[in-house]
């Protein structure tokens, strides 16, 4: 095994990538342009319906030197928080950590765990509390931050965490099935997190 070692180690390494990231590709365009040729072949008469594709703003290109300010758009499924607003950074839970976005950062997807998200503009500093959902960071400094729920940080009111947590912790002790223990350990973690996010 060793032996083959130094001839493996040895080999030339192919630099080429197999295929680009897409935030490596230009900007595609709106229209589809495909599925209305197709459409015109079988119903000359009549326009093409709209897809999805055609309503869809363009990517903006990757840009040859790294901005000064971060765009964030940050939604809910009833809401848009912050829409194109550009900012110095932005603070996010990931599951796998704290994770701070500056404009440059490299693209990533990130998933997001109960706790705080910070978007820092200047020297103001506004937080959320969010349960979950997921990051995604574009070469070009953008970043869609999508939460399924999220929260002023400063509208959550400290004694009804308390009361939450110690009633899905009275739940978690006398939970009897696995569905039971499953839901308590869930609002367990959501508490716990609101808990730290409020007192630190």
């Amino acid at each position: 095994m060793f032996r083959q070692a130094t001839r493996l180690l040895s080999r030339p390494i192919i630099s080429a990538r197999a295929r680009p990231f897409s935030t490596d590709l230009p900007a595609a365009e709106t229209a589809d342009s495909s599925f209305a040729e197709a459409w015109k072949k079988v119903i000359p008469n009549i326009d093409p319906p709209k897809t999805p594709l055609s309503f869809m703003k363009p990517r903006p290109p990757t840009p040859s030197s790294v901005p000064s300010k971060l765009t964030v758009n940050f939604v809910l499924p009833y809401a848009s928080e912050l829409s194109a607003k550009e900012v110095d950074m932005v603070i996010i839970p990931a599951t796998t950590g704290q994770m701070g976005v500056l404009p440059g950062h490299v693209s990533t997807i990130a998933e997001l765990k109960p706790g705080v998200l910070s978007v820092h503009e200047g020297n103001d500093v506004t937080k959320y509390f969010i349960s979950s959902g997921f990051a995604f960071i574009h070469a070009n400094s953008f970043a869609d931050i999508i939460a399924v729920e999220a929260v002023p940080l400063d509208q959550i009111d400290s004694s009804q965490v308390q009361k939450g947590l110690a009633e899905f912790t009275q739940k978690l002790s006398s939970a009897t099935t696995d569905l039971e223990k499953a839901e308590a350990q869930i609002g367990v973690e959501v508490h716990s997190a609101l808990n730290s996010a409020l007192s630190g």
